[in-house]
């Protein structure tokens, strides 16, 4: 079975019923038998972005956080073979934080919902 990482976005865009969701995304994300992991740099950023009035959600980000084990959606760690990747990756692009997630998903098998197609030439698994 596929497991599957969330991009910041999705995520968001879930939780707030966006239309920006594709439709495929919304249903591996709300398929109870779907094994999803969200990043705790999708938490970092989301975190900062709200400290810097850069983003605003529906609800607080502590209410997120308790909602993702409701949600069967696993926190995903920085593990030290996440940060080695980065290494010899190549700076298609300069995003810090995506270029974590791509690490991550790259280091860990999974499946990554997101919507960046620039994210495909670091040869990951993707689908929106």
């Amino acid at each position: 079975m596929s497991a599957y990482l969330l991009d910041t976005h999705a995520l968001i865009w879930f939780l707030q019923g966006d239309e920006h969701l594709s439709a495929k995304a919304q249903e591996i994300i709300s398929d109870e038998t779907s094994t999803l992991y969200l990043s705790i740099v999708s938490l970092w950023e989301m975190a900062i972005k709200i400290s810097l009035g850069k983003l605003k959600l529906s609800q607080p980000l502590d209410q997120v956080i308790s909602s993702l084990g409701r949600l069967n959606i696993n926190s995903l760690p920085i593990k030290e073979n996440h940060v080695l990747g980065l290494l010899n990756m190549p700076f298609v692009h300069r995003d810090p934080f995506d270029r974590l997630l791509i690490s991550q998903a790259l280091e860990e098998n999974l499946i990554f919902i997101s919507n960046e197609a620039m994210f495909l030439d670091y040869g990951i698994k993707a689908v929106w």
